[in-house]
């Protein structure tokens, strides 16, 4: 009876595992299905992305040449066409290996050649970090069968993490051919800040991050896993060697004999060229390098034009809101919440829009601060962020943000968003610059604000110098105790006008006035007694303001 109970107990036993394991193994499989499907799809839509892109560079191509005169648009523009494209090819080969259907397809012609060219194109990555950039092969000519396509995502994945994590020194490549010249090896050598032992075991897992985040640096975990499965699939071998503080080494090993290859591997018909042109591999910065963020502005707009600061960390879109902005408003530009206030602390500014995650200091904390200091508090502020969550834009809000966009966003719409708070600060004003005195007879005594006792401070300062034509606004800023920034941040915001405006405001304001009472007055005296030298110019600011020149006024008056 005991050994019937056991036998049927270890049966029951078998059974129940059989089926654990069988219910595992079917989960399993429809995993592995799900994850085939999913490849299957992200395959197609990468295929699908690829088209309409090469139709937009077809476009600019065209743009290019009818209109000229806008090449640095068209350039950002290829640039970040050249980047989608390879994002889309890398993730498309990713896909391929997971699926087993990577092939290859080798063709003869000069290897070493086709390596030190391709390397030659992520120079200007180098020169963008001022890197010592080297190149060595040896021989310098050397014919084989590659996969040219293959190679060119190797060479690019280690190029450009070598230059990623690189912050000062160099990077080189080396290549060179074994004694029976059927192998070349190459090296990818980097002075930068070295992989943590821990992290060298998933240091070719796909998905694995690294340190990105860290170094303030993007990536989508695909590079070095796939550079291992291309270098693996030539039936080549790499490996790693790195010292946090002083570098990392990549050594590659592989065949180039036709011998190594399988017969539909080889492509008989055509031979590796040299002579198509190869994409070079820039960055946007390399374009923007030169550019001063205090004077890069539109010659062509008037003084009285309002100051946008642009914070961005991501230089193709900060430099794409400069070029189409700068049209409309004298643009400043800062790479982080750090750069932004120390403009914000020496630069007259009318409204910033800014990115809400940045390195250094996100926009959020630099709202926070600008806020709560009285100083800056008035300046309009517009955050912009990736982040759709439900409750985003409330926390914005309730930090003292103006106004909220969610990327992507239409450069019209951010526009429509700044002249909205800029036109809005218009009507709220009720033309408070007028004579101090003036109808006060109509005006109840009041507890004045501290905006009020400012901006009746700044009336005094103006009208006790009047006639004077070299009080000009650094004389203005030390009359009303404040720096030269502040008072011009304190007048926009209450008035609306910088300071030359708010003087140049008041004087014809009290030209109008005193040719209302005395119309006899000759329009010369009429112009020196409200300080200006140049009877002409001062003829012109008044049919500016008025829509008639001051002795047709006067005329009209005497009539």
């Amino acid at each position: 009876m005991e050994l019937r109970a056991i036998l049927i107990l270890t049966i029951l036993i078998i059974i129940s595992t059989i089926i654990w394991f069988g219910k595992k193994l079917y989960y399993r499989s429809l995993r592995v299905k799900r994850s085939l499907q999913m490849g299957q799809i992200f395959t197609n839509i990468t295929h699908e992305l690829l088209t309409p892109l090469t139709v937009i560079s077809a476009s600019v191509d065209q743009l290019r040449e009818e209109a000229p005169q806008h090449n640095k648009e068209y350039d950002l523009m290829q640039m970040n066409i050249q980047r989608m494209v390879r994002l889309l090819q890398q993730i498309l080969e990713t896909s391929k290996s997971q699926a087993g259907e990577l092939k290859l397809l080798v063709a003869q012609g000069d290897v070493m050649q086709y390596i030190h060219d391709t390397a030659l194109c992520l120079k200007p990555l180098m020169d963008k970090k001022h890197l010592k950039f080297s190149i060595d092969c040896n021989p310098q000519s050397m014919m084989g069968w590659i996969d040219t396509d293959k190679l060119d995502k190797i060479i690019y994945n280690l190029l450009s993490n070598a230059a990623k994590y690189t912050e000062e020194g160099e990077v080189i490549l080396q290549a060179w051919t074994s004694r029976n010249y059927d192998y070349i090896y190459i090296k990818v050598r980097d002075t930068g800040s070295g992989i943590p032992k821990e992290k060298m075991k998933n240091l070719f897992q796909r998905y694995y991050d690294g340190a990105y985040r860290q170094r303030k640096t993007i990536g989508t975990g695909l590079g070095l896993a796939l550079t291992n499965d291309l270098v693996r699939l030539h039936q080549g071998t790499i490996n790693c060697e790195s010292e946090e503080g002083k570098g990392t080494t990549f050594n590659l090993k592989i065949p180039i004999t036709k011998e190594f290859f399988q017969p539909d591997q080889i492509d008989e018909k055509h031979e590796i060229s040299l002579t198509i042109p190869k994409e070079v591999i820039t960055d946007v910065s390399t374009m923007a390098s030169g550019m001063n963020i205090e004077t890069e502005t539109n010659d062509l707009l008037i003084d009285d034009a309002y100051r946008i600061l642009i914070v961005e960390d991501n230089p193709e879109l900060l430099m794409l809101m400069q070029q189409i902005l700068k049209s409309y408003y004298r643009v400043l530009i800062a790479r982080n919440g750090k750069e932004a206030l120390k403009i914000v602390h020496k630069t007259p500014l009318d409204l910033i829009v800014s990115d809400v995650m940045m390195p250094e200091m996100t926009g959020l904390e630099l709202t926070r601060m600008l806020k709560e200091d009285p100083i800056y508090n008035h300046l309009p502020i517009i955050l912009l962020t990736a982040n759709a969550e439900e409750g985003s834009e409330g926390k914005a809000l309730e930090i003292g943000a103006d106004d909220y966009l969610t990327k992507p966003f239409r450069m019209g719409e951010l526009r429509l968003r700044i002249d909205t708070i800029i036109e809005n600060r218009r009507l709220s004003m009720q033309d408070p610059v007028q004579r101090p005195g003036e109808n006060d007879d109509d005006i109840p005594e009041i507890i004045m604000t501290p905006e009020q006792q400012f901006l009746e401070k700044a009336l005094n300062c103006i009208h006790e110098h009047l006639n004077d034509s070299s009080y000009d606004r650094d004389t203005f800023a030390a009359d009303m105790g404040a720096s030269s920034s502040t008072l011009y941040n304190k007048l926009r915001a209450i008035t609306g006008m910088n300071v030359n405006a708010f003087i140049r405001d008041i004087r014809m304001k009290e030209a109008r006035r005193l040719a209302e009472k005395d119309p006899t007055m000759r329009v010369s005296d009429l112009a020196y007694k409200v300080g200006f030298q140049d009877p002409k110019y001062f003829s012109t600011c008044f049919k500016k303001y008025f829509g008639i020149q001051p002795k047709e006024y006067m005329e009209r008056l005497n009539a």
